[in-house]
This record gives C-alpha cells, sequence and structure tokens, in this order.
C-alpha cells in the first residue's frame, strides 16, 4: 500500500500540471502513454513492437491521435490510413509465409484502436474544457474508491468472478453511489450549463463504463494469463492497468456532449 500511495502522489505530481496546462506538452504527453500502452498490449501476446507489424501499429496509433484541429492538413483521412495500414499487415501475413497471422492482424488493428482512439479522445476532451477532464477524473477515482472500500465492507454478490474474483455487486453500487455524490458537488462547485439532473445521469453512465472499462482489462490480461499490463508504475502495473476505465469514460463522454450540445 505504501508504494502505491508514493507511486500515485508521483505520477499525480507529474500528470495533473501537465493536463491542466495543455497545449503540445499535452499531446506529446498523450503519444507517449498510448505507445506504452500499445506496447503492453502487444507484449501480452508476445509480440514485439520493434518489427513490421509493431511499426506499422505504432504508425497507425499515432496518425490517430493527430488532434482534429490538424488533421485537415494531411492528404489521407484517418479512415484511409487505416485501410492502408490494414492492407499492408494483410500482405505481410504472405510475406512472413503466416508466421504473422490474420488472427494476429485482427490483434493488432483492435489493439491500436482500443489504445488509439480512448486516448485521441482524451486530447479532444482536454481541448473541449478542462472541466470535463476533471469531472471523468473524479467520477473514475471515486467510483474505483468506492467499489473497494464499500466492496471490502459490505461485498457478499461476486459480480463476475471468472474474471474478477474480488469485484462484488455491492462494491459496484457503491462505486455508482460515490460518483453521483462527487457529481452533484462538482455541479454545484464547478457548475456546468445542463441541469443537475442530467449530471447524475452522465456520472452514472460514466461510472458504470468506467466499471466495465476496468473489467474489460482484466478479462484481456485473464486471458493471456498475466497479472498486470506492465510494471512502469509500481504497486499499480502499467499504463492500461491505469488507464482501462478512461478509454472506455473519455469516448462515451464525447459522443454525450455531441447529443446534448
Amino acid at each position: 500500500m505504501k508504494q502505491r500511495i508514493i507511486t500515485a502522489a508521483i505520477a499525480a505530481a507529474v500528470f495533473l500540471p501537465i493536463v491542466i496546462y495543455g497545449d503540445f506538452p499535452f499531446v506529446i504527453f498523450i503519444y507517449i502513454l498510448a505507445s506504452v500502452g500499445l506496447f503492453e498490449a502487444m507484449r501480452m501476446k508476445q509480440m514485439s513492437i520493434a518489427s513490421v507489424p509493431g511499426v506499422l501499429s505504432l504508425l497507425l496509433l499515432w496518425f490517430l491521435l493527430i488532434p482534429s484541429g490538424m488533421i485537415s492538413g494531411f492528404v489521407l483521412t484517418k479512415m484511409e490510413f487505416l485501410l492502408l495500414i490494414l492492407l499492408l499487415l494483410l500482405s505481410y501475413t504472405v510475406l512472413s509465409k503466416n508466421k504473422f497471422t490474420f488472427d494476429d492482424v485482427g490483434f493488432l488493428l483492435i489493439s491500436t484502436l482500443y489504445v488509439g482512439l480512448g486516448f485521441y479522445y482524451f486530447i479532444e476532451i482536454r481541448e473541449l474544457a478542462l472541466a470535463y477532464v476533471f469531472f471523468a477524473l473524479f467520477v473514475i477515482w471515486t467510483t474505483d474508491s468506492g467499489a473497494y472500500f464499500i466492496g471490502k465492507s459490505m461485498g457478499k454478490t461476486k459480480l463476475w468472478p471468472d474474471i474478477s474474483p474480488n469485484k462484488t455487486v455491492e462494491g459496484s453500487l457503491g462505486g455508482v453511489i460515490c460518483a453521483v455524490i462527487v457529481a452533484i458537488a462538482f455541479q454545484f462547485t464547478v457548475g456546468f450549463e445542463h441541469s443537475l439532473l442530467i449530471t447524475i445521469l452522465i456520472a452514472c453512465l460514466l461510472s458504470i463504463f468506467g466499471q466495465i472499462g476496468d473489467l474489460v482489462e482484466s478479462a484481456l490480461k485473464r486471458h493471456y494469463k498475466i497479472k498486470d499490463s506492465g510494471s512502469i508504475l509500481p504497486g499499480h502495473g502499467g499504463i492500461l492497468d491505469r488507464f482501462d476505465s478512461l478509454l472506455f469514460v473519455l469516448p462515451l463522454l464525447h459522443f454525450i456532449h455531441i447529443f446534448l450540445f
């Protein structure tokens, strides 16, 4: 626990000022986080990023992360670049004499889209408003903390034991309730344009989807029989371990903003 607290404090001291400052340093920081996240995903499947498929996937990741305000200067759209990388990866299955398989192509594309688009919307939400970033962060942090402490003290019904044995239904509901409480406090202190009821509903959705993102990462690790996605954050695991909820929550928050405003 002491190691987790120290790591969290150091990470927050680095992470939060960059998020608050935004602009180009923030974009570069997201590129680094996403690149490490892709490396972790590939390592789960024992694939090297220092390979033809790894380099192609990294190029696709970097292209996906380009902020919307900068993409207009490129010849190819993101969908066209995705198609180009797909064709190159499929071609490599032939050149490698099927040592690199069709299944490997699917894994790389899904992993790159999962990591790339999740972190891309981190950039987009930060461009939209810093308040939305902190709203998402507070909802996720309180959901995690609430689920942990309430689940530990009151949890009896297993939520999904085949994927995450320690999570309980009571903890999950407690996490949502804690997220709602923080969202109410956030509405009264920071304030959003929409009503308190809308803020509460958004908090519930983000809390639920954040927990789903956590379970998806747990399922992925269980499938590949590993404990953590990485070890870059002592006591916390890897980048995917720490950002699994955000990779689900930030795209959802972007879609909610589109529909509401």
